[in-house]
């Protein structure tokens, strides 16, 4: 995927502001994308857009193909009439910096469910046309999904494997019962996804129009507790009762010392093989009608992956066992065309796996924060070292902030060592040739000025935030996923330093000085 120099922010939704608990695809989204445009960005980066369910990672998600409720926007309701804006001004006060989840998901989801009870009580005509149709379009994985949801939410959230053993196992009679008898259950489900689509069509449009495109986040693996496996079970190595035989996780690296256990069931990529990999073509051509680029998580696990017994409590003791490699690429190539795919390739890679990314041109990544350490490997992420087909990142989702990173003591990166950690602080000054004081725009200055065709910086770094603002800690259970930044921290100062640093750097080809056209105007007419 070749591209001319350019530049994004990686911010998931629900760290956007605003008054509902959590970010979601309302105004502030817009507004947003307006400092992206105004900025000189062409990308944003989303983490994986799916309904979370275990510890509220979007990696960890009740289907591949689904949006989150969570991110629909309760204001875009009033003007469809779906919701009264004095409902919303009951709103609890929930906290303005992180997402306290259990009281957002309560909340959130019983206003949805105001909002459906509205919708089918009568009227909403061309609505209801525009919700068939797409429940048609998405045939493919909303049935199943939603069924699962209804069944789900019956048992109390227990996971699937708790159920009954007539619908754990997908019995026809079983399923023909619960489809009759919960239609309406089922169906709420549906308009909850009908929603999101809706609003985040209309938000990645808007993008689209002011010359910026989204990069998506597809994982590798799939949520054991998820409406995919449960649905195709013969894809994925279970166990005679639905339990997995094998789980995904990776050996000890850079933020564990005993590995990190991931807990996904393992793909049967024989059987996938035999489909032609029709259900990642399905994936890949679902998540492309609703982002530019994806971001392939674990790209490494293609060419091989790591298998831990279930049973283990650690991941020290998997074994490398092939991937599907090139002929998976192949087919997905040949019924998609060229894929605008950049490949998370971190971690442990071999020389088989630079080679699976180069046949296939895919761009890898290169982390500003592996720059400066005493592991040989550190020596690829060193700026002098960079291919142009690459995307630098000053740090992703996983990692602390830039200003975490250099002040803290490696908290929630045990493998590295006081001294260590000091070192590569002493390193990365020598290096920049600075004092540290603003290591945040140091390093968003190193990333610009690479040879690397695309540079990707999270908000929190541009906003100078400490491991407060970090997203993720690996391995960590609970904690995670909950910053959001105020509206307030988009400063005048921010905005004109970003700009200027992007056009320096030649990261703006697009000059938005020039007034918006008369659509862009619309929508931001009907967003305030």
């Amino acid at each position: 995927m070749k591209t001319p120099r350019l530049s994004g922010i990686l911010l998931h939704p629900t760290s956007l502001p605003g008054r509902f608990g959590v970010g979601d695809m309302g105004p502030e989204a817009y507004k947003f994308v307006d400092f992206l445009a105004e900025t000189g960005q062409s990308l944003w980066q989303v983490l994986p857009l799916g309904p979370t369910g275990y510890g509220d990672s979007p990696y960890q998600c009740f289907s591949a193909f689904a949006g989150n409720p969570l991110l629909v926007s309760l204001e875009a309701l009033v003007p469809d009439g779906l919701l009264d804006a004095q409902a919303l001004d009951a709103a609890p006060t929930f906290p303005a910096g992180r997402v306290d989840y259990g009281s957002v998901i309560e909340y959130k989801y019983s206003m949805l469910a105001r909002a459906f009870d509205r919708f089918t009580a009568g009227g909403f005509e061309e609505m209801k046309r525009e919700f068939a149709a797409f429940r048609k379009a998405s045939e493919v994985w909303l049935r199943d999904y939603a069924l699962f949801r209804s069944i789900k939410d019956a048992n109390g959230g227990r996971e699937w494997t708790a159920w009954d053993e007539h619908l754990r196992r997908r019995e026809e009679g079983a399923i023909y019962f619960w489809r009759e008898n919960h239609a309406r259950a089922i169906e709420c489900h549906e308009f909850f996804q009908f929603l999101f689509f809706k609003q985040w069509l209309q938000l990645a449009h808007y993008a689209n129009l002011l010359g910026i495109k989204i990069i998506g986040d597809i994982p590798i693996f799939v949520a054991h507790d998820s409406s995919d496996v449960w649905a195709h079970p013969e894809l994925f190595d279970l166990d005679a009762e639905g339990r997995p035989v094998e789980v995904a996780g990776v050996p000890p690296d850079y933020f564990s010392t005993t590995g990190q256990l991931w807990g996904n069931p393992l793909y049967r990529w024989d059987v996938m093989a035999e489909t032609g990999y029709a259900w990642w073509i399905d994936r890949i051509k679902y998540a492309l009608e609703m982002v530019d680029i994806i971001r392939l998580d674990h790209f490494r696990g293609f060419e091989k992956y790591y298998a831990v017994p279930a049973a283990h409590t650690t991941a020290k003791d998997g074994v490398w066992r092939p991937g599907p490699g090139a002929d998976f690429f192949d087919a997905i190539r040949d019924a998609l065309g060229e894929l605008p795919i950049i490949a998370e390739d971190l971690g442990y890679i071999t020389p088989e796996v630079d080679e699976l990314r180069e046949r296939f041109g895919f761009p890898g990544m290169r982390i500003l924060q592996f720059a400066f350490g005493t592991d040989p490997q550190s020596d690829a992420f060193k700026p002098y070292n960079y291919p142009q087909n690459a995307v630098v990142y000053t740090g992703t989702h996983d990692n602390d902030t830039t200003a975490g990173w250099f002040t803290s003591a490696g908290a929630g990166d045990s493998t590295r060592t006081a001294t260590e950690v000091d070192d590569e602080r002493i390193l990365a000054l020598k290096y920049m040739g600075v004092d540290g004081r603003e290591v945040h725009w140091d390093f968003i200055r190193l990333a610009l000025a690479s040879v690397a065709r695309t540079a990707i910086i999270p908000l929190a770094d541009v906003l100078g935030l400490g491991s407060e603002a970090r997203m993720n800690v690996p391995a960590r259970e609970s904690g995670n996923w909950a910053w959001r930044y105020s509206a307030a921290d988009l400063t005048a100062g921010v905005r004109a330093r970003l700009a200027e640093m992007t056009e320096l750097y030649g990261r703006d080809p697009r000059k938005f000085a020039a007034a918006k056209s008369e659509e862009v105007r619309e929508m931001t007419e009907q967003t305030e």
